[in-house]
């Protein structure tokens, strides 16, 4: 709709006055494509694989491309349930087309964050106009916390984006009379929902409709709520999320218990899996990970909800955007089992109400300031510039050692000079200088920050598997002992056994105990298996190499060694 046109639930500002057309929509979307393409996917393949999620998240698609068996995730062999299989299957068909690499293993992260980038510059356009959906999309892809797990393997932006896309979905189309467009608008938030669904579970459908529910039970809109097409919409859902779970509880006879009461309820009302934080955890990671654009929330919360709750009529769209972050927060605060990701699906909202706010100071109306947090970031990034410098050297760390004066100069002067600019913005009291800074420092700031983060990742087993690979025969036995080393059958393209360190490798193990009791040891069968006939490789903790091998007087001789792990391999027995 005409960005000059008020909207139906808001008051619009008169910030933006270009009509919207097809050609505007084109080349915004095809020059966004573009930049954000460039700014996720560069960097994606300079780093190994960290353990334990990226090698988890590697090896299940991996597993599942070389069976075929799409089905039944597994992991190292063993059945796992603990996550729908969405983007398992979207890397799976990728390994198949491309092989198997850092860069297509952390392919589709990235591409699901261009896809919430571009999708959240729509909705911002729709809702606010072009200038709010450029700025959007900025913040958006510059945001710490999403810029970051846009570059590791994780589930969470898959099921960020697909629930973001219902809720953007939903707000829209409450804005469209009945017909064709907000039919297709409800469909896609039926579509989405389900998609969210199959990337991580019934929260895919729990909490769109959650804060969908709130927003129109606050806000008393349950007539403009018709029609929302439920049924169809189910129909749709269904379509989708639903024959996976049935193929998948078919094929294995424990799979719902599990799925359902083990993954979904006992994570969420129970410190089973061992993630239990106190209540107030996701206050900081919101304020570290909405860096840099934290600085300018209050500001914007001003322009977003003038009148606070009283306005909230006039003020519907954005106060739908707060319910949908606050929810969010507040619902996995509840949650016993807590972890940095789970609240990435609140900054594509935050993102709209921030760019709605920057595109009206890029534009220079002259009552909304931007003084205030161009003076905490010009700070901040002072701070930051000053402990990249003096922080010390590590100690038994050579590779941060050896990228540490890079690091001095990327970070450090980067932050230094954005500061400066910023300060100089504030000088001349420039808004496009202030936030412009902002803008760059912090991207200058991530990318230097992305080129060294391989450095501080010392559970890396690359290293091994590159002598291991080219000796090891399809016959020989490999061994992780004490621990799992997820990337480890990665880089070694085949299964691994494990020697008494199980952890969520169990319910595989115990659901199929013939076929596991050939790869999985106790202490007491550890070293019967490995004296059987045959060559034999082992990693291990350097911290507890010597109870496994100098306790057990097995035969070996150490081939390489870490500063935390040791690789060995079985030699004969000594003559007696």
């Amino acid at each position: 709709m005409p960005s000059s046109i008020p909207a139906p639930t808001d008051q619009v500002l008169p910030a933006d006055t270009e009509s919207v057309t097809s050609a505007t929509w084109m080349k915004d979307l095809t020059v966004i494509t573009l930049i954000a393409s460039l700014w996720f996917c560069t960097l994606l393949g300079m780093r190994p694989l960290s353990n334990p999620d990226e090698g988890r998240y590697t090896e299940i698609p991996r597993e599942m491309a070389v069976s075929g068996d799409f089905v039944t995730p597994r992991l190292n062999g063993v059945k796992y349930f603990e996550k729908p299989p969405l983007v398992y299957w979207l890397s799976a068909l990728t390994f198949q087309q491309f092989g198997v690499s850092e860069f297509t293993a952390r392919l589709w992260g990235a591409l699901f964050s261009i896809f919430g980038v571009l999708m959240t510059y729509a909705a911002g356009r729709a809702l606010y106009g072009r200038g709010t959906g450029i700025w959007a999309a900025i913040s958006l892809s510059t945001t710490l916390l999403y810029y970051v797990l846009s570059q590791i393997i994780l589930l969470d932006m898959a099921v960020a984006v697909t629930m973001s896309g219902a809720l953007f979905a939903f707000i829209v189309a409450m804005r469209e009379p009945a017909g064709k467009k907000r039919f297709g608008l409800f469909m896609a938030m039926y579509v989405f929902m389900a998609l969210a669904t199959l990337s991580k579970g019934l929260i895919g459908i729990a909490i769109p409709g959650a804060v969908i529910f709130f927003w129109i039970l606050l806000l008393n809109r349950w007539k403009a709520l018709w029609p929302f097409y439920p049924i169809v919409g189910t129909i749709v859902l269904l379509a989708i999320a639903a024959p996976w779970h049935i193929l998948a509880a078919q094929a294995n006879h424990d799979f719902l218990s599990f799925y359902f009461y083990h993954e979904h309820w006992l994570r969420f009302t129970t410190r089973i899996h061992g993630r239990f934080e106190p209540w107030w955890y996701f206050l900081p990671v919101f304020v570290g990970g909405l860096f840099p654009w934290i600085f300018f929330t209050s500001r914007a919360a001003r322009l977003n909800l003038p009148g606070g709750w009283k306005n909230r009529q006039k003020h519907a769209t954005a106060w739908f955007l707060v319910i949908w972050t606050v929810f969010i927060i507040l619902f996995f605060s509840k949650s016993q089992s807590k972890l940095v990701p789970y609240i990435l699906p609140v900054f594509p909202a935050c993102a709209i109400l921030l760019g709605r706010y920057l595109s009206e100071v890029w534009q220079g109306r002259s009552d909304v300031k931007c003084r205030a947090g161009s003076t905490a970031f010009a700070v901040t990034a002072l701070l930051l510039a000053i402990a990249a410098f003096v922080v010390p050297e590590p100690k038994h760390q050579p590779e941060l050692s050896a990228y540490l004066p890079i690091l001095r100069i990327t970070v450090g002067v980067s932050l230094l000079i954005g500061s400066g600019v910023t300060v100089l913005g504030l000088r001349r009291n420039n808004p496009r200088l202030m936030i412009g800074a902002v803008t760059a420092t912090t991207a200058l700031f991530l990318v230097a920050a992305n080129f060294g983060g391989g450095s501080f990742d010392k559970a890396s087993t690359i290293r091994f598997a590159k002598i291991l690979k080219p000796i090891v025969k399809p016959d020989d036995r490999v061994y992780c002992v004490g621990f799992y080393g997820q990337d480890l059958p990665v880089y070694l393209n085949r299964l691994v056994s494990v020697v008494q360190s199980w952890g969520e490798l169990t319910f595989g193990i115990e659901s199929e105990p013939e076929m596991s009791s050939k790869r999985f040891f106790m202490r007491e069968t550890f070293a019967e298996d490995w004296n059987k006939p045959g060559d034999a490789y082992a990693l291990v903790r350097r911290s507890s190499f010597e109870r496994w091998f100098g306790d057990l007087n097995l035969s070996y001789e150490i081939m390489d060694k870490s500063e935390r792990f040791v690789l060995i391999r079985k030699t004969d027995p000594s003559p007696q």
